[in-house]
């Protein structure tokens, strides 16, 4: 195999929240520009009903923040493993099943990629999380069986997979100097998975690996469901979440719980939704929560709130407060984030994070003081609180980082070229 030619194939990296795709050529770095120079595109597709087009990646999300009539659809790669997969969704007064949304968004991958290369391809090895779906493996098997339909529909005749942490590793492998028994910890949109591999110089142009992947593991939790516990626990308080009803129970969650995460904020703006929500309200001892919430629906705007709340996230990895101004939805309202709530609210989902750590070292027979490296990759890496529980897990390994949003779209290049040449 020779490194000097361009790749035949792509690596596409379909993640939660944002995209990649890479192109091994020698002496280049493999990722290509996706959007505005960019090497990610978002992981968002919005139908604009007064144009009749569907619009991708930051565009979509500027046209639907500009206020322009459509539909909004994120977290596309959360639809792999869940029933929803098998059932359709109305978009531009059409029924679109939700299988086809993926093949709109995977398509618009490739079609870049094509334009950037001036060529077309027909191989590809995509990248999947260790599972899609936590201890299910007919619905794991499923949801990769239904990418491939995907990519063979799209015009990619080989499709192959490579674990994502896997592919992270292989990026990684570029950089080092000496022999490493490295973990890597990808943190992505909807999953957490982890690769504990054995790198060196010596090993890295090898096309068979197999031996050196000690072990593999992962849990179905990732930054969706780090801004959805953050949501409930700060924001949707405001909106009725938590509200007394004059029986003394609590307010259904099920609304909220919609509301906080994002491939089912759609589904409280259906009428029966609301109906029930207003039969609700009178039942309800202090109605300024669900009069709150009233206002945010008839706006439209829980793809708004989610994204003030994704971005708190965001900032609370780097300060220790972020200020949501919620005026939009009522004069002079705000709340204010911080740190020790952020914590708190996701202490749970980091509990199952590091048992899953300790799952994979105790599947590879490897004791936590024996590895070298932990290496973080993916959007949600970065988020102190889970690096501080993996890394007191692992006390003599030295913490390191990649291209959060690209390691492994690099690695999947790599990849590609071994496989296909």
């Amino acid at each position: 195999m020779s490194l000097d030619l361009p790749a035949n194939a792509l690596g596409i990296d379909f993640g939660t929240s944002n995209s990649t795709v890479g192109w091994w050529r020698a002496g280049v770095e493999p990722l290509l520009e996706l959007e505005d120079g960019k090497i990610t595109l978002p992981s968002v597709v919005f139908f604009n009903t007064e144009e009749r087009r569907p619009v991708y990646g930051r565009l979509a999300l500027h046209e639907y923040l500009d206020g322009y009539e459509g539909r909004l659809m994120r977290s596309l790669k959360s639809l792999l493993g869940s029933k929803l997969l098998k059932s359709e969704t109305t978009v531009l007064g059409s029924a679109l099943p939700f299988r086809d949304l993926l093949g709109f968004f995977i398509g618009e991958l490739k079609k870049r990629a094509e334009t950037f290369a001036g060529r077309e391809f027909e191989q590809v090895v995509l990248g999947r999380p260790v599972f899609f779906v936590d201890d299910d493996p007919l619905a794991d098997q499923e949801a990769a069986n239904t990418l491939v339909a995907v990519a063979n529909k799209l015009g990619f005749k080989d499709v192959s997979f490579q674990f994502e942490p896997i592919a992270a590793a292989f990026d990684y492998e570029r950089t080092i100097t000496r022999e490493e028994r490295v973990l890597i910890v990808d943190i992505g949109g909807g999953t957490s998975d982890f690769s504990l591999i054995r790198l060196s110089p010596e090993r890295r142009d090898q096309a068979d690996r197999q031996s050196d992947i000690l072990a593999t593991g992962g849990v179905h939790i990732g930054g969706t469901d780090f801004d959805k516990q953050l949501s409930l626990e700060g924001v949707m308080p405001l909106f009725g979440y938590g509200s007394r009803m004059k029986s003394d129970a609590f307010m259904p969650t099920s609304y909220h719980l919609n509301l906080a995460t994002w491939h089912t904020i759609n589904a409280v703006y259906a009428q029966k939704s609301q109906l029930a929500l207003q039969n609700m309200r009178y039942d309800i001892v202090d109605p300024s929560g669900i009069d709150r919430l009233f206002k945010l629906i008839e706006q439209r705007a829980g793809h708004w709130l989610a994204m003030q709340v994704e971005e708190g996230k965001i900032a609370l990895t780097e300060h220790d407060q972020y200020r949501i101004d919620l005026q939009r939805v009522e004069s002079g309202l705000h709340v204010l984030l911080d740190r020790p709530l952020f914590d708190q609210a996701i202490g749970g989902l980091l509990e199952r994070v590091t048992a899953s750590v300790a799952e994979l070292l105790q599947q590879a027979g490897v004791k936590a003081e024996e590895i070298d490296t932990v290496f973080f990759t993916g959007g949600s890496s970065g988020i102190p609180a889970l690096r501080q529980s993996i890394c007191a897990l692992l006390p003599n390994a030295r913490a390191t980082e990649g291209n959060t949003f690209g390691s492994i779209g690099s690695g999947l290049a790599i990849e590609a070229k071994k496989r296909y040449g």
